[in-house]
């Protein structure tokens, strides 16, 4: 890890700048397979299944029975662990309900807002190196209180042509029990656009790798929704002497085994407490199964040695990280002054892994430094929001005027003419 002294703080943007995504790259390979799957549906599917993920499956449905020995084959202390996380998420994002409230504006005119579930969703859930099962309870979750119609999960098979047990346990909990075996590119745009066995969605949720973003951003430009921009997974802590070394560096690491491509960045106004973190870097990295993508990702990581708090705050929001560590002992403070940020994590004992696990916050966050614009998934992001009005005839007579006025100024003449047929049959 690089560490740069005293940076000036219009310099941190380009200092901590994420390494550019090449969607240019894989835009003709991903735009290949999405055009594949449009054309031969099914086919493709197959094809690519067998190419890129070397395994010949005669169904993409997972069937009843898969789901019965999958509930068999996840051990029970992870069942409990799944269930729990589970609970908490639901408590959580059942709070972002949303009741609908009508507002009269003036007397006999009525309006309110009415929170209504997208009808199709497809959900992504990587299954490679690292199973994602908890993407799962973060995307099945919000769907099903958001009231979808329809909700779809697509994960890749393993060699043996089944799918991680762990990930149809916590499906079947979640109650998603439409998933098909098909991973990467292909999947997204089965989703997408529709195939035989696979029908098509209106929106598309989950993280991947950069062949799954560059489908996802593809299919976004053809008139699918997906859920937000994405890049690697990232993590900023901010540090000073009250920190616990060991505590944040091992919040470091546990976003720097993600991925080679992961970003990782300490912001401190103590040179000791940087020593300190990275001295407890080098001994937890040892002890890591993953230490070879760790290692990858430290080594373009960076460390900030700032002036003070003040700067810590600034250079957090200016880097709008993923996830946030406020390791200090004013840690509730500063997270008042954080207005860029996927997720924060206050005070020495509020791990990153928490959150990507059980706490009940959502793990699906921005990245890219799209935090400064974009929210992370909640209930919120599977439901569209519909206005209503209602107006009386009194309604009418009272916003009459203005509304003819307002049209006539835009030389909008029919407009007029609606409000002002009402108002002559009430004359």
């Amino acid at each position: 890890m690089e560490i740069v002294r005293y940076p000036d703080m219009a310099d941190v943007e380009r200092i901590l700048r994420r390494p550019a995504q090449s969607v240019e790259r894989l835009r003709e390979p991903a735009m290949a397979v999405i055009d594949s799957v449009r054309k031969e549906g099914d086919v493709a599917l197959l094809r690519y299944t067998l190419q890129l993920d070397s395994v010949s499956i005669s169904s993409f449905s997972v069937s009843s029975a898969e789901f019965e020995e999958a509930e068999l084959q996840t051990p029970p202390e992870l069942k409990n662990a799944i269930e729990l996380a589970a609970k908490n998420i639901e408590a959580f994002h059942a709070a972002q309900k949303q009741e609908v409230e009508k507002i009269t504006t003036m007397p006999g005119v009525t309006c309110w807002r009415k929170s209504v579930g997208i009808e199709r969703v497809g959900l992504y859930v990587p299954g490679g190196s690292a199973p994602l099962f908890s993407t799962v309870l973060m995307l099945g979750i919000p769907a099903k209180l958001a009231g979808c119609a329809r909700v779809a999960l697509c994960t890749p098979p393993n060699k043996s042509g089944k799918v991680h047990p762990a990930i149809l346990f916590a499906a079947k909990l979640v109650g998603v029990t439409e998933v098909y075996k098909v991973g990467g590119m292909q999947a997204i745009a089965a989703l997408a656009f529709g195939t035989k066995s696979i029908p098509r969605v209106d929106k598309i949720f989950g993280p991947g790798n950069a062949y799954v973003t560059a489908a996802k951003q593809l299919v976004s430009s053809m008139g699918v929704a997906i859920d937000m921009p994405a890049g690697p997974s990232e993590v900023m802590a901010l540090a000073n002497g009250k920190c616990n070394a060991a505590f944040v560096a091992a919040d470091l690491l546990s976003q720097a085994e993600h991925g080679a491509d992961s970003q990782v960045a300490l912001v401190s106004d103590s040179p000791n407490t940087i020593s300190k973190i990275l001295k407890a870097l080098q001994q937890q990295l040892k002890e890591l199964k993953r230490k070879d993508i760790a290692s990858q990702a430290l080594a373009q990581s960076k460390a900030l040695l700032v002036k003070n708090e003040d700067e810590m705050v600034c250079a957090a929001n200016i880097y709008a990280a993923e996830h946030l560590i406020i390791a200090t002992k004013n840690a509730e403070q500063l997270a008042e002054k954080i207005v860029n940020a996927g997720s924060v994590f206050i005070g020495p004992y509020s791990p990153e892994s928490a959150g990507d696990y059980a706490s009940g916050t959502n793990h699906a966050l921005p990245t890219a430094g799209y935090a400064r614009s974009f929210s992370g998934v909640s209930v919120d992001s599977f439901v569209k929001k519909i206005t209503f009005q209602h107006l009386t005839r009194d309604g009418v007579k009272n916003i009459g005027k203005i509304v003819e006025v307002m049209a006539d100024a835009e030389g909008l003449q029919a407009h007029k003419n609606a409000i002002r047929l009402r108002l002559e049959e009430n004359s």
